[in-house]
């Protein structure tokens, strides 16, 4: 009988998101996972050369990086699903992809959003039919801790990377802990990565003064998450100096986030939810203000209604609170000579 063709297994990068998700398809299914090279300019030419012109970057962003991901051998892409037009995304960059002549199999989670844990199930069994129930819930388990440990670890080093007598400290520590992910074959591995870098960064001497310069940076789920995206904003906002927060991530805002609740904590600005990430933003817009932070830097991709709508909210909040916002727009632009402009301005004004 001839063996079962193992699948070369694909997503779209996204920050550090694709190394828990490689260890969750390698440790639970019978597949491979192809890691493309990390994006470029030719990633965002390839994307927005297929691309629809007055579509949202993240679009663009992910169609280049699926390119780059069949280009390397994968036979097999997924893609997820979303409350915004991301929904859309997965049927329309296949259909390009497939007119480009490119052949593969597409996993599109949007297909079996119903809700219901059996049909997520029915999306992964597409990749291995044989895919074990008790052998995937394990293998889940450990990818979210991976998730919980990279947000974690990427909150501390925004926060101090910026104060290091050592410059560069920071960032090594990060990247052996990054490499350690990616090369994780098990829990064990996931958790002595994470009491490593945790206990190395405890021990990087810092230089932080009392009166420092805190920046809470918000916006749209995908931009403000990859550094790609938004040209390293948060890395030039420490490298000048600068405690950067931001809680826009994947443990707070799909794994642990009640949009309710936050809603009745900005219940003077926001009665309704606005879109995927409206809430959580004004919400923390509004925490950083009323919490003593300096500045607030406001990231969204261009075309992206959501974080358009609630650019009103944001400025009556700058008012109330007297807290300077920047409002950052990213399309496929890859110069960093703008950015670092106006960041600048924006540091020498707080």
């Amino acid at each position: 009988m001839a063996e079962e063709k193992r699948r070369k297994v694909a997503f779209p990068l996204f920050s550090h998101y694709n190394l828990p998700i490689k260890y969750f398809i390698e440790t639970s299914m019978n597949a491979e996972y192809i890691l493309q090279p990390p994006m470029t300019r030719r990633t965002m030419d390839l994307g927005a050369r297929y691309s629809p012109d007055s579509v949202c970057t993240p679009f663009k962003t992910t169609l280049g990086s699926m390119i780059e991901a069949l280009e390397a051998g994968a036979d097999t892409l997924i893609m997820t699903m979303g409350v915004c037009r991301l929904g859309y995304y997965g049927e329309l960059q296949e259909e390009i992809l497939r007119r480009q002549g490119y052949d593969f199999d597409f996993v599109n989670f949007s297909e079996y959003a119903t809700g219901k844990p059996k049909d997520y199930l029915k999306v992964l069994r597409q990749v291995d039919p044989k895919l074990s129930l008790p052998k995937m819930t394990r293998a889940l388990t450990e990818a979210l801790r991976m998730v919980a440990h990279l947000d974690e670890i990427e909150e501390l080093y925004y926060k101090n990377c910026g104060f290091e007598v050592h410059p560069g400290d920071y960032r090594k520590t990060r990247d052996h802990f990054l490499m350690a992910m990616q090369l994780a074959a098990g829990s064990h591995d996931i958790e002595e990565g994470y009491k490593t870098v945790k206990r190395e960064m405890a021990a990087i001497p810092l230089k932080k003064p009392d009166r420092r310069i805190r920046v809470g940076v918000i916006g749209e789920y995908y931009t403000v998450m990859d550094p790609f995206s938004n040209l390293n904003l948060e890395q030039k906002l420490a490298d000048m100096g600068v405690e950067v927060h931001r809680w826009m991530n994947v443990s707070n805002r799909n794994l642990h986030y009640h949009e309710k609740n936050l809603r009745v904590q900005i219940g003077d600005y926001c009665e309704y939810n606005m879109g995927p990430t409206s809430t959580a933003n004004i919400w923390a817009a509004k925490y950083y203000a009323s919490h003593g932070f300096d500045g607030i830097v406001h990231v969204k991709s261009a075309g992206c209604t959501p974080e358009t709508d609630i650019e009103p909210v944001l400025r009556r909040i700058g008012a109330e609170y007297r807290i300077p916002i920047l409002y950052l727009t990213y399309d496929t632009q890859t110069s960093d000579t703008g950015l670092d402009t106006r960041l600048e301005a924006f540091y020498d004004m707080l």
